[in-house]
């Protein structure tokens, strides 16, 4: 049996001047916890039932008071492109991925909403929350990188200063995605600012990582933990790309830590584990399990409280948040 953490939140919206502010407010009495689970191949188990599930918060077992396996629940989606300097090469490349991931999370169905978030030496609300694809992609073609990393007041922003759908974070649910290199020089926020409020907005955090070297650089730690703190997951595409690749440069091109081109092949290594990146983020946000239930826990109502996900299955892996804060 493996146990891991899962968590919930509370919508705190204190949007921007020019961000129309919402007409409702959300009161969360339930926490959701939105529920990933595979097998030792990192392959999606999809035929679990409620009763395979346990929840336990702060240590004590909770009642499932809501259960669902099905693929098609409704999720509104924030897309964070990074547009610093360090996303100058292979631009086209990132920019084509986000635009797929756009057309993978906004089928058309109006239940499926989303907005964007660009980010350079500043946040900024790009396009607003929206069902319309199209009103997005047009964006993501016009935008070009330069200037600095303010990667953790994007997300912040996209917790705080963006237009909210009716029913958030229960239904719809909330997810970010981001296209960046998990840097940070201009913020104004921090790290664990910015996990915090992620937990209290119930927003998951995925990312596609640009950094070649993946987990092991700090920056890669970071993203890993922005993910793993929310219940998200990070792809590293570029982490091996250039092992074994006929043609390629084996030095460092600038201090951006990417590899200079070398043969077509390189480049079609480089395509074919982005769009696996794009495929695994898609796949796991539209076959979570959702799972609901009331807090019942004794003690004090100020503190963080940790959640334990618990499946009663030999071998599979269960991925979830670590925490949430009770409302205030």
């Amino acid at each position: 049996m493996i146990a891991v953490t899962a968590s919930v939140v509370v919508w705190a919206q204190e949007p921007d001047a020019e961000i129309e502010a919402p007409t409702f407010k959300t009161a969360v009495t339930e926490v959701i916890v939105p529920v990933t689970v595979t097998d030792e191949n990192d392959r999606f188990v999809s035929n679990l039932k409620k009763g395979d599930f346990e929840i336990y918060d702060q240590s004590v077992r909770q009642t499932i008071k809501f259960f669902t396996a099905e693929h098609n629940q409704p999720v509104v989606t924030g897309f964070i492109m990074d547009l610093s300097n360090g996303m100058k090469i292979r631009w086209k490349n990132y920019q084509e991925t986000m635009v797929e991931m756009v057309l993978a999370l906004m089928p058309g169905d109006p239940k499926y909403q989303g907005y964007l978030v660009g980010y350079s030496t500043e946040a900024e609300v790009l396009v607003n929350t929206t069902p319309d694809s199209a009103k997005i992609v047009e964006k993501l073609n016009k935008i070009t990188p330069a200037g600095g990393s303010a990667l953790y007041d994007a997300i912040w922003m996209a917790c705080t200063s963006r237009k909210l759908e009716k029913g958030e974070p229960l239904e719809p649910r909330r997810v970010i995605v981001i296209v960046g290199d998990g840097k940070d020089n201009a913020s104004k926020h921090t790290l664990n600012e910015v996990i915090e409020m992620a937990q209290r907005s119930l927003v998951s955090i995925y990312a596609i990582s640009t950094d070649a070297y993946g987990f092991t650089s700090a920056e890669g730690k970071n993203l890993r933990r922005l993910a793993e703190e929310t219940g998200g997951r990070v792809e590293s595409p570029l982490e091996n790309t250039y092992d074994n690749t006929q043609g390629f440069l084996s030095r460092p091109a600038n201090d951006n830590r990417e590899f200079a081109n070398g043969t077509g092949g390189f480049q079609a290594k480089i395509l074919g584990s982005l769009f696996k990146s794009i495929t695994a983020i898609a796949g796991e946000i539209t076959t979570q399990y959702i799972l609901r239930y009331q807090p019942n826990v004794p003690g004090d109502e100020s503190k963080v409280h940790k959640i334990d996900v618990r499946v009663n299955l030999p071998n599979v892996k269960v991925r979830a948040r670590s925490s949430y804060f009770p409302p205030e």
